[in-house]
């Protein structure tokens, strides 16, 4: 069944919404979680490509999980940015999980600071909470793959880089946007100075995004040398930022980005969406027309070397998508250039044996070629998998011929 490839893609269109019987719109269902560790019922909000009625995928299907911090400000964002990115091949979809705060100083902080007398930060217990409770519910319900990336802003982003300094091998990725990184006498930044230089972090990866919190005139440079406490958290980012390009030897990948024309609020958005764009920038298939009109090249070797190296960074197998490869596959048809049709239709027959779309397409590749037979025998295969009134037609005028 040949599915329509789009000729453009509006941003604001956003795919993930799902219509309700009530025609209601929603970008994800809210969870309660018993947490033994914060002795309280804790509320998240989650959106998975397999919607609220799927928990769980057969096969070894499943999706990267983003744990994100003040899902209620985030959410939205944040699976709007991921679903227009999956649609668009820039990354995989991914199941997003929006943590709500009840006390979000309380959750994101951890001990004291002189701007906040008697108050005390319980951000220990919060990321217990986050990998002992909320990690093990989500994998165990949702379909899940086991790579995770951490995402906060503000508190959050100092949040986000606590737990890359103590606890790297919880997340793969980590992006903090506009930390409060000055929290306790910029505490985790001495202790990242520290730890960067003596810890390897190969296979992890961050990105800090920084808004422009500065004066008229005054830029990243001139800053440093400021000791106000309105240049703090820009000052406590840049501080971070020098000791991890002097600790080039802990394999850390890294990227940071200065938005001069957005302040802390607005940074959210941007950033978020660049920081995906570096985290998964092996994620897209480059292909040229040359490749694609060459009746040469094979294009399903070009999937297969492009997917073992997602699967390389991604740290388990990552199988071509069958969406792409089918569309491929109708280009290819509707160029007539049936052997690259044949071995794309069939690369997603090996990969995805009880797909009944994939015989389907197949069917039509045969039809084209007027091999009845072979169109006959896969259309027959697509019924035996799936009811699908498209071919069921065309295998009944197919039997027809004969009459």
């Amino acid at each position: 069944m040949k599915t329509l490839m789009c000729c453009c893609i509006l941003f604001f269109h956003i795919l993930f919404v799902r219509a309700q019987e009530n025609n209601s719109f929603v970008t994800g269902f809210k969870k309660s979680i018993s947490s033994k560790v914060l002795g309280q019922q804790r509320d998240v909000w989650i959106h998975s490509p397999t919607g609220n009625n799927v928990s769980k995928v057969t096969g070894n299907e499943g999706y990267p999980v983003i744990y994100l911090l003040d899902g209620e400000t985030n959410f939205n964002t944040v699976v709007s940015i991921t679903d227009y990115m999956s649609e668009v091949g820039l990354c995989p979809p991914m199941v997003i999980v929006g943590i709500i705060h009840p006390n979000r100083m309380k959750d994101l902080t951890s001990g004291t600071d002189k701007e906040y007398p008697g108050f005390v930060g319980t951000g220990n217990k919060f990321m217990a909470y986050v990998e002992t409770e909320l990690m093990p519910f989500v994998e165990s319900n949702y379909p899940t793959t086991p790579y995770k990336i951490f995402i906060g802003h503000s508190v959050g982003g100092l949040t986000v880089i606590n737990a890359l300094i103590h606890q790297p091998n919880l997340f793969n990725a980590y992006i903090s946007l506009d930390g409060a990184l000055w929290w306790d006498d910029q505490r985790i930044v001495k202790e990242g100075e520290l730890i960067l230089k003596n810890k390897n972090f190969k296979g992890k990866t961050l990105f800090m995004g920084l808004a422009n919190r500065m004066e008229k005139g005054v830029d990243t440079l001139a800053v440093q040398k400021d000791t106000s406490d309105n240049t703090v958290l820009i000052r406590s980012n840049l501080k971070l930022i020098k000791y991890i390009a002097q600790s080039k030897n802990n394999e850390l990948r890294f990227k940071h980005k200065y938005y001069e024309d957005d302040d802390h609020s607005s940074v959210r958005m941007v950033g978020e969406y660049d920081a995906l764009r570096f985290i998964f920038n092996f994620y897209k298939f480059k292909i040229y027309d040359s490749d694609l009109d060459n009746p040469n090249v094979r294009l399903d070797s070009l999937l297969i070397e492009h997917y073992k190296n997602i699967s390389k960074e991604m740290g388990y197998v990552v199988k071509p998508n069958e969406s792409q490869t089918n569309n491929l596959g109708y280009r290819m048809l509707s160029q007539k250039l049936f052997d690259k049709a044949e071995h794309l239709f069939k690369l997603n027959i090996d990969n995805y044996p009880e797909n009944a779309n994939c015989y389907d397409s197949m069917g039509d590749l045969y039809l084209a070629k007027k091999d009845r037979m072979n169109a006959i025998k896969n259309f027959k295969k697509a019924l035996s998998i799936k009811e699908i009134p498209e071919t069921k037609q065309k295998l009944k005028n197919l039997l027809e011929e004969n009459d």
